[in-house]
């Protein structure tokens, strides 16, 4: 005879739903392990803070939201150049990514010491545009470690260039000073070429042609 009792009824399908029949499941669908690339893997970022992102609307004149999430500067293992990137902290889309050249200079936002603006050759869009941003920290000193950084890295970056330019022109004074040899070199085999012969060649060149047999003698 079944048992009315309901605790006594759900300890035995639990007992049943427990059991270990030994039948084993293969799963409908197999999940492959899928590398994902940012394009941040040959850089290191000296950066990482949380912000919200602004851009000004030249025809709205107006701020307009571009996003939350981490804005990072990343330096290249390779060229050393830094760059700017921030992302939305949900959907990862880029809203912000340019160069920090020497000209980058931010300021603080006026009204607002958690905040500052700066203007760059922004790219995100996937084209340059001339983009002035207003990004805003979560304190004070998260603020101004921002403007520190990005300054340190602009005088870095203006330190770079000048020694390129150095660099360059040094190679250029090599070059030149190369092909000012070699005219050299060109007017002194011209010279020898175009100098008289010696008497000794002179009279090796006499007596060749005395030994040279005339045609019809």
């Amino acid at each position: 005879m079944a048992s009315t009792d309901p605790e006594h009824n759900e300890e035995e399908t639990a007992a049943v739903e427990d059991e270990d029949t030994g039948a084993q499941v293969a799963p409908i669908v197999k999940l492959e392990e899928v590398a994902v690339t940012t394009g941040e893997e040959n850089e290191d970022a000296i950066l990482d803070l949380k912000a919200k992102l602004y851009r000004f609307d030249k025809d709205g004149k107006q701020w307009k939201e571009r996003g939350a999430g981490s804005v990072k500067l990343l330096k290249h293992k390779e060229t050393g150049k830094v760059r700017l990137v921030m992302r939305q902290s949900k959907t990862l889309k880029i809203c912000a990514n340019h160069l920090v050249i020497p000209t980058t200079s931010v300021q603080e936002h006026s009204g607002n010491d958690k905040s500052c603006v700066w203007h760059a050759a922004d790219f995100s869009d996937g084209e340059l545009k001339d983009e002035l941003f207003c990004i805003r920290f979560g304190s004070i000193e998260n603020c101004k470690k921002f403007k520190e950084t990005v300054q340190e890295v602009a005088e870095s970056q203006q330190e770079s260039k000048e020694e390129d330019e150095k660099e360059a022109s040094s190679t250029a004074g090599l070059l030149e000073k190369l092909s000012v040899d070699d005219k050299k070199g060109e007017e002194f085999v011209k010279e020898s070429s175009d100098a008289p012969k010696t008497e000794a060649v002179a009279t090796a060149d006499s007596e060749k042609k005395e030994e040279t047999p005339v045609s019809g003698s």
